[in-house]
């Protein structure tokens, strides 16, 4: 389980990355590796400074690796973006020890809350006057999937910081 100031101590690199990877996807409909490395360099250097136990540490580079096989084989099935898979596995060790029903709830708001963003976000001209080059506004049958991954990150480790909500 992540402490309330290893929350904070992640938070710091993640947010950065995690804006980075998310407007990446949605004008290029791609995540950057060098964004996926970085997210992934964070759990090495830092985790260990975030959990209670060296054991809770090494576990997260289990559910990395457990994550990024997923990823690879719905990745396969076409069912999720290569940079998806990638992204995921990397913030995937930042989750270990956590309730599986608050990651699941934060999963759900933050999957749903992306897509209603990003359609409502599309359907205003004045955003798209600004975002003209934007390749996500132009895709109908895929999601820039970094924009729901990179909240759920995000919003995962800002509710960690007060443990009690």
């Amino acid at each position: 389980m992540i402490s309330s100031t290893g929350a904070l101590i992640l938070l710091v690199p993640v947010l950065p990355i995690a804006i980075w990877a998310a407007g990446s996807d949605l004008k290029r409909m791609k995540i950057p590796n060098l964004s996926v490395l970085a997210l992934a360099l964070v759990w090495p250097a830092l985790g260990w400074l975030a959990v209670d136990t060296w054991a809770s540490w090494a576990w997260g580079f289990a559910l990395m690796g457990i994550v990024l096989v997923s990823g690879f084989l719905l990745y396969t099935t076409g069912t999720f973006g290569a940079g998806d898979a990638k992204f995921a596995a990397a913030m995937a060790p930042i989750f270990v020890g956590s309730s599986i029903a608050r990651f699941l709830l934060i999963l759900l708001v933050c999957m749903i809350g992306a897509l209603i963003l990003h359609r409502i976000a599309r359907s205003i001209p004045a955003i798209r006057k600004m975002t003209p080059d934007w390749q996500s506004w132009e895709q109908r049958r895929y999601f820039p999937l970094g924009l729901a991954l990179s909240a759920i990150v995000v919003f995962y480790l800002v509710l960690a910081i007060w443990p009690q909500v």
